[in-house]
């Protein structure tokens, strides 16, 4: 593993592991959060624009170019950070690197262009809402935060069609610069990726335009609809990323039940689980969230019920939370889900992709890059006072619903706060 800064402020971080596959990705502190109120959506039209016309080459040369040579170029994005990446084979990296770089340096956004791609944003939108748990997190946002980090991964509807060429040209020069920028590269030599990263430092250099500091708030979103389940998200305001309580927060998200560790199987050994069970007899699923940004975080409970059975089953898991904070917790618990967090942790490391997504946070976040037998030391470092103490941040008004529009006030009573919830009928 190399890492490089060089002087415009740009990263660059290369592991060489001789693969025949190459992959690529340029890192850009530039997702919705940084969106203002007069550009909201400019994030989720710029990674649906990827290969739009650039000032060296046109969309059809992007497009015939990647594909001759069997790569792929794909886009993604979060609400800190848009991702750029390419894989081919290595024989090709010039050609794919060169559309890589005109992508992120140089577009043109022109009106016919980006007018085409206005319909796509509903499209994609809509897809993406057909899981209810997409529409969840997007009202908890919303709910938990006052700006930036409040601001949707996807379009407003009244905002589709609005946004001009002149904004996306101006949301590309404040936040695509230098240094706000890490090239990270799977299966490529160092000095080649140097080689390519000194052709960014014809772009923008500086840091760009700062964002807001994220500030929580608590609140409450209900979302009625004709749906039988109720999606239901209470959490409280956790850790931000690289801070003391982030890996005490994962331990803990463990703890509670952060997924099934068993395909189909039965997870015994989740907090939520067992609790739960033993308020209702209906289906269910219940699961700790746990989300870090460079100044925030959220941590909470994510639970899926039968209406009827929606205030028990929330009642119980956030009961469960709670017998954490005054103690309910064993040792034994801790060093289990410690080698659980561990475990999902390096088999996430295991693929090109979760590699390069992991060293391209840590470099875009901090220039640097902890490996994972570094990052497997901090876990086991973290003692059960260590959770104990997290477990006692106050739950706040925050859940989202997605429900019937039939309902009733069920009302949590708990030391810290109060939390609404609705059961329905």
């Amino acid at each position: 593993m190399q890492i490089t800064k060089l002087p415009n402020g740009l990263v660059i971080a290369s592991l060489e592991n001789h693969s025949p596959a190459s992959r690529i990705g340029v890192f850009i502190k530039a997702g919705s959060r940084y969106e203002s109120g007069t550009n909201l959506g400019t994030a989720h039209l710029l990674r649906l624009a990827s290969n739009l016309t650039t000032k060296g080459a046109s969309s059809f040369k992007i497009t015939r170019g990647i594909e001759a040579v069997g790569g792929s170029l794909s886009v993604t994005s979060t609400r800190e950070n848009m991702v750029y990446s390419v894989e081919c084979l290595r024989d090709y990296i010039d050609t794919v690197l060169e559309y890589l770089i005109n992508v992120t340096t140089a577009p043109e956004f022109r009106r016919w262009e980006v007018a085409d791609v206005n319909p796509r944003l509903r499209i994609d939108k809509a897809i993406a809402f057909q899981n209810p748990q997409v529409g969840v997190l997007e009202n908890l946002h919303a709910a938990a935060y006052r700006n930036a980090l409040s601001n949707s991964l996807y379009c407003p509807d009244y905002m589709v069609g609005k946004i001009t060429s002149e904004q996306l040209h101006q949301f590309v020069q404040n936040n695509f610069t230098s240094a706000r920028m890490a090239l990270v590269g799977l299966g490529v030599s160092h000095s080649d990726l140097k080689q390519v990263g000194e052709q960014f430092l014809n772009i923008r250099s500086g840091a760009g335009l700062a964002g807001e500091k994220a500030k929580y708030r608590g609140g409450e979103i209900r979302e009625q609809n004709d749906q039988s389940l109720v999606h239901a998200a209470v959490v409280a305001e956790g850790a931000a990323t690289g801070s003391a309580e982030a890996n005490a927060f994962s331990v803990l998200q463990h703890i509670l039940g952060a997924g099934p560790l068993i395909k189909r199987g039965s997870r015994v050994t989740s907090k939520l689980t067992q609790a739960i069970s033993k308020a209702s007899s209906l289906p269910f699923d219940a699961a700790a969230f746990n989300v870090n940004y460079a100044d925030s975080g959220l941590f909470g409970i994510y639970t899926i019920s039968q209406a009827s059975v929606a205030g028990e089953v929330i009642k119980a898991a956030v009961g469960q939370a709670k017998a954490i904070s005054q103690g309910g917790l064993t040792d034994a618990e801790v060093t289990r889900a410690k080698n659980q967090l561990k475990a999902a942790f390096l088999m996430s490391v295991e693929s090109s992709e979760g590699l390069l997504d992991e060293i391209g946070s840590q470099a875009l976040a901090s220039g640097t890059y902890a490996s994972p037998a570094t990052i497997v030391e901090k876990i086991d470092a973290v003692t059960t006072a260590d959770i104990v103490n997290v477990s006692h941040v106050p739950v706040t008004n925050v859940i989202t619903l997605s429900a019937t529009v039939l309902n009733r006030i069920l009302s949590l009573n708990l030391e810290n706060g109060e939390v609404g919830a609705v059961q329905c009928y």
